[in-house]
């Protein structure tokens, strides 16, 4: 079964709640109906006037007549959602009248249904700013206890099966934190771990990439951060397959990491990739999709204590719908 029948299968056997917070979006509405006759989740929550949402499917033919429509201003919940968004942010200055402004921003209203378990996961729309949507994944769900920074992950499938999980990868982090610490590179890769049992079904075997390989190209303060975080690891995660630093070839060729790192735990077996910084996962994913011609999807969010993501302002269709199944799966 390959990444994309896996997911869907996930997210059917969990029937989980979503919430989708653009009724004003086409494509939002678009992947409700999807989702819907799919019966990728028990129910949909669409967030928006009622009036302006029903128009617009009507106008463009797209039958969302088993969704929930929710107007955040009009909700019986609004007073106990800004109540419990003031408790969450008071001592970070926010006052109630704030609270009440917050919640009316339809991001905010998905992310605080979910922490309330009145959803499972939300997805945020392309009028929604990757910023809005990390700071009410932030602000309102939060970050896992056993790290400091959420990040993200892109999943690469590769046409060749003998790489990776049967093709597929996670790499990360490709679009959050540009320039991580020893510390947040540490948080990417057990996050990253994490996302690669979630999302590929699979025990992770995380390779932390460099341009160099246990030293082979000297010393330099990137290549140090690396290793610290690889020390960062080993302390923290203990049972994590994880290695580094090292190079790509020697993390995906058997024949070059017997000659660089011969006693590499992840020798062979590695499908999690972490980059030392942002600019080298963007553009080895696209390196992969161009060149390698492989399959990909994301960026997902990680690292918060329940699934929040966004469809991406040039998605398709079946990207925003793979969205929504991929929340769904991580609601588990």
């Amino acid at each position: 079964m390959d990444f994309l029948e896996a997911i869907i299968e996930k997210a059917k056997s969990l029937q989980k709640r979503l919430v989708l917070t653009r009724g004003d979006e086409l494509k939002t509405i678009e992947a409700a109906r999807v989702v819907m006759e799919e019966r990728l989740a028990s129910t949909v929550t669409i967030i928006g006037k009622e009036s302006d949402v029903c128009k617009l499917a009507a106008e463009e033919g797209v039958n969302i007549s088993n969704a929930y429509i929710i107007n955040p201003e009009h909700s019986p919940n609004f007073e106990s959602y800004v109540e419990e968004y003031y408790e969450l942010r008071k001592t970070k200055g926010i006052t109630l009248e704030m609270a009440k402004s917050a919640m009316l921003k339809p991001v905010n209203w998905g992310a605080m249904m979910v922490h309330m378990g009145d959803a499972d996961a939300v997805v945020a729309g392309a009028h929604d700013s990757a910023v809005d949507v990390f700071m009410a994944g932030l602000t309102i769900l939060g970050i896992n206890p056993n790290v400091s920074t959420a990040s993200s992950c892109t999943i690469v499938v590769s046409p060749d099966t003998c790489w990776g999980e049967d093709g597929a990868f996670i790499f990360s982090d490709c679009s959050i934190i540009t320039n991580p610490t020893a510390e947040q590179l540490a948080d990417i890769a057990i996050c990253a771990a994490q996302s690669c049992k979630a999302l590929l079904g699979s025990e992770a075997y995380v390779a932390l990439l460099s341009h160099s390989s246990k030293g082979s190209k000297g010393e330099h303060r990137d290549i140090e951060k690396v290793r610290a975080a690889m020390e960062m690891i080993k302390h923290r995660e203990p049972k994590l397959i994880v290695d580094g630093e090292m190079q790509l070839d020697a993390a995906l060729l058997p024949s070059v990491m017997d000659y660089k790192i011969p006693d590499s735990p992840v020798k062979g077996k590695v499908n999690t990739l972490v980059f030392p910084d942002k600019d080298a996962g963007n553009i080895a994913y696209q390196i992969a999709k161009l060149f390698g011609k492989a399959q990909v999807f994301g960026p997902f969010l990680q690292g918060f204590k329940k699934p929040i993501n966004y469809i991406s302002h040039g998605a398709a269709l079946s990207g925003a719908v793979i969205t929504c199944a991929v929340s769904l799966a991580e609601a588990n």
